[in-house]
């Protein structure tokens, strides 16, 4: 009989001999079942890896329960590691997290039901404009007309956006400029479309 005969029929006999002892050890010191089958499955892994070290007869139970006792010992410090960082991240998340989060999901839906009942054309240049951060001259060559009539349809857009908006019980004034990269507002105030 090979070597790795002899292993494998030893580790076989040793699970028999075992492993209801063992799962019996594991489920008494446990939080939950499944994490003493965990164990089990552990132990037996660093059992099978370390088959010439298992001690023969009786002693190999002891050993066994000892490889069960350090799997539960780093399986309990692994769970008080992982608690301790989620609770971190969620005191962090707290503190990074806007408290008036649900206003501005609010106001953002808002601004894009608005946006949605908007004419195409209109879309496409408050788009270019508060979302690409372009001014008129620069949409003018996008759009390959004149930088005037640029500016003539943004007013009339941004009128268009303001009457759509209005009415609505946002909890504050909508920021569409910062939902993407630009930083120019969708809505300004009347003549301000420079």
């Amino acid at each position: 009989m090979s070597v790795a005969a002899r292993s494998e029929e030893r580790f076989s006999a040793l699970c028999r001999a075992n492993a209801r002892s063992l799962l019996g050890f594991a489920l008494r010191r446990a939080a939950r079942p499944e994490d003493a089958a965990d164990v089990v499955a552990e132990t037996m892994l660093v059992a099978w890896r370390r088959i010439d070290e298992v001690p023969q007869g009786d002693a190999a139970r002891l050993w066994l329960f000892g490889v069960a006792r350090r799997v539960l010992a780093n399986s309990r410090r692994s769970i008080r590691r992982r608690d301790r960082l989620g609770e971190r991240l969620r005191q962090d998340v707290r503190r990074l997290v806007d408290p008036d989060v649900a206003a501005s999901v609010i106001a953002s839906v808002a601004l894009r039901q608005a946006l949605a009942a908007l004419p195409a054309d209109d879309r496409e240049l408050l788009q270019l404009t508060a979302w690409e951060g372009l001014v008129p001259q620069e949409i003018a060559t996008v759009l390959e007309v004149s930088p005037v009539a640029v500016r003539s349809r943004l007013h009339r857009a941004r009128a268009r956006l303001r009457e759509q908006l209005e009415g609505q019980d946002l909890p504050h004034p909508p920021t569409p400029g910062h939902e993407h990269r630009g930083e120019r507002p969708l809505v300004r105030k009347t003549g301000d479309d420079r």
